[in-house]
This record gives C-alpha cells, structure tokens and sequence, in this order.
C-alpha cells in the first residue's frame, strides 16, 4: 500500500486568451510530444489538456471553453459551462501575453473570475519578448486588477520559471493521491490540438478584426512514416470575415498556414503537409445545430 504523505494531487484550470500561450506551456509541462499519449476512457467529467507528473505531486491541467466577452447565446453558454468548469478545480491558472495583449478578454476573465472562490495563479507568459522593467510594470498593473495568490513571470516557450509555476501550484494543492496513472498525459486527441493551434494562430495574425465565432474542424489527419496529411477547415460567419482570412491574393492564410504548420510539427514530432480551407457558415453561432456539427 503506498504512502502518499506530503504528496500533492489536484485539478488545475488553464485559462486565458487564445494567444496566451496555453498549448506551449502544456507542451513544457509534460515534457514530450502529446502524439505518444495514453488512449484510456476516463471518468472525469473534465476534458484534459495535460497530466503533469512529478515525484511529490500530480497536476491535472483541464480545458475550459474559452471565455470571453459577447451577448451571443453561444458564447453566453460557453461562459456558463466554464464558470462551472473553474468551480470544481483546486486552482486556476490565467494566462495572460505580455508581448500582445488582449486587453479586452483578460480584463473580462478576471471579473468572472471573480465570481469564482478559487485561489487563482497569474502566469505572465513571454517575459522573453520585454525588458524587464516593463514586466515589472505589469506585474504592477495586474497587482491592482486583481488579489492573485501569486503572479509569476514565465516564458512557456524557453521554459523559464515555469518550475516555480509548479511550486506555486503545488503549494495550494491538497495532500492526496494520484488521480491517472503515470502512462495517462491527456485524454484529448491530436486533432483538438491540431484545431485549437490553428485557430490560436487564426486571432493572432489577424488581430481584432476576426471575433470569437471562429471554429476550425480537422476533416482529415493521416499519419505516415514520416510525414502527417492534414486537412482542415476554418469556419467564419460572413464573407467579409473570409476575405480577412485569406488576404489578399491568399497571404494571410499562407502566414496562418505556415506558423500552425510548425506548431503542429512540434507538436507530432514529424514533417506535417497542412491543407486549409475558409467557410462561410452564416451565423454558425446562433445555431445549435452547427455548433453541435462544428463540435463546440
């Protein structure tokens, strides 16, 4: 029978803007490439991003439905479902860029947060990118936004402090046993992975003029010996939002396509031929049936 003194086992919520950062610091978290990951049904009613094991503790990084601000009926559910989600964690985690700031969605995380009694971690992601003094200014300018248990600087992508993270996390945690086994890092497909960085580097090159009605649905990924097929479809609620996408003469969606490539590569560890489209589905966010379709 094992001893699990002093040992540390919980759930943690990741959450944040799309470009915070979140799948790169899962990425270092585990420690390897999610392709080799354990196939095993789960109980839980969370979706896991990660499992992080460690010799004295267990951290179970969970998915929550990105929140952020809209009267939508969609994005209203989607908020209901991860205020939920955030209530049945040990602690949340926001992740905020401080390179390209969301402003916007950040400053409406934290007043939901608010809403939630749970000790919530600040991970500023990409203090690589700034000179120091400006991330002190804004460790200075989050200290006044919110009461946070603790606001630690990291850079998800060289890995800097994200050790300390961990300790921060830990220290809330509960003393308990492992909830997976050790083979067990996420019970999540490559093809959310696969959606969710295209979809990251879909906000990101294209800044503020595309909204959250946004999905992307993988239609094909074929693994080969040494290279992956991937097709996929980004879906956008009017033609003007499609025109944003791909450009003109196609170089958005060229940039969009080269940066998620090389996301994924890393991801999967092998060459990835990525194939994307653009679809206009009118209003998508309004339709249950569509947004069942489009898997949200």
């Amino acid at each position: 029978m094992h001893d699990f003194k002093g040992f540390k086992s919980g759930f943690v919520a990741l959450v944040g803007a799309p470009n915070a950062g979140k799948s790169t610091l899962i990425n270092r978290l585990l420690g390897e490439k999610l392709s080799i990951t354990s196939r095993k049904p789960q109980t839980t009613r969370h979706r896991i991003l990660g499992v992080v094991h460690r010799d004295e503790m267990q951290l179970v990084f969970v998915d929550t439905p990105g929140v952020h601000k809209s009267s939508r009926a969609l994005n209203v559910r989607m908020v209901d479902v991860a205020l939920t989600a955030l209530g049945d964690v040990d602690v949340v985690v926001l992740m905020a860029d401080v390179h390209e700031e969301d402003k916007e969605s950040e400053l409406y995380l934290v007043k939901q947060l608010k809403k939630v009694s749970r000790p919530v971690i600040l991970a500023l992601n990409k203090v690589d990118r700034i000179k120091k003094p400006e991330v002190l200014a804004h460790i200075d300018r989050w200290k006044e936004i919110h009461d946070f248990k603790a606001i630690i600087p990291v850079s998800a992508k060289h890995g800097d402090q994200v050790d300390l993270l961990l300790k921060e996390i830990a220290d809330i945690m509960p003393e308990g046993p492992p909830f997976y086994p050790e083979d067990v890092i996420t019970d999540l497909p490559e093809r959310f992975f696969v959606a969710e960085m295209i979809r990251e580097k879909v906000f990101r090159l294209t800044g503020q003029e595309i909204p959250y009605s946004t999905a992307v649905t993988v239609d094909a990924f074929n693994r080969e010996k040494k290279l992956v097929h991937i097709d996929a479809t980004i879906h956008v609620e009017r033609d003007s939002q499609k025109g944003i996408v791909i450009g003109k003469k196609g170089t958005k969606l060229k940039s969009i396509g080269e940066e998620a490539r090389k996301a994924i590569e890393e991801m999967v560890g092998k060459k990835v031929f990525l194939k994307l489209f653009v679809r206009v589905e009118k209003n998508w966010s309004k339709d249950t049936k569509a947004i069942r379709r489009l898997g949200i």
